[in-house]
């Protein structure tokens, strides 16, 4: 058998189902990794230890991951955006091509403190304040 002809015979066998299968593979694959890494950052944000920004972007390392691969988990998203629009702004921006970090964890720090303190032991407005002024004066 001639080099040509064994080229020739490899050029006739079909790849499509394969190719198929295992790019169904690696979507499965990915939804699930996606999944997974969601349960963590929200398991992890329940938790009463002081990291719950990190498990926020574990939250969105997820999302992207399943958002991606997932027509349904889209629409689900859509759904729950139009429903709860102040609620899922912060993920939206975290999902942006070039995230603002920054600003959503100074959003999410004045959130928390406006749900969970009373106005008179607010401290992180003020606290922001003095700091910038300090750089005005410098």
């Amino acid at each position: 058998m001639s080099v040509q002809s064994l080229i020739s015979a490899a050029a006739r066998i079909d790849t499509a189902p394969a190719r198929r299968v295992a790019r169904h593979g690696v979507r499965w694959a990915t939804i699930g990794i996606g999944t997974l890494l969601i349960v963590i950052g929200v398991l992890c944000q329940l938790t009463p230890l002081p990291i719950h920004f990190p498990a926020l972007l574990v939250v969105v390392a997820g999302l992207v991951l399943v958002l991606r691969s997932s027509y349904s988990a889209r629409r689900t998203f859509i759904k729950v955006q139009r429903r709860h629009p102040k609620m899922m702004f912060p993920l939206r921006r975290l999902l942006r091509r070039e995230p603002e970090v920054m600003p959503v964890a100074w959003q999410q720090v004045l959130r928390t403190e406006r749900m969970v303190l009373p106005r008179r032991w607010r401290f992180a407005g003020a606290t922001r304040r003095r700091i910038v002024q300090r750089r005005r004066k410098r």
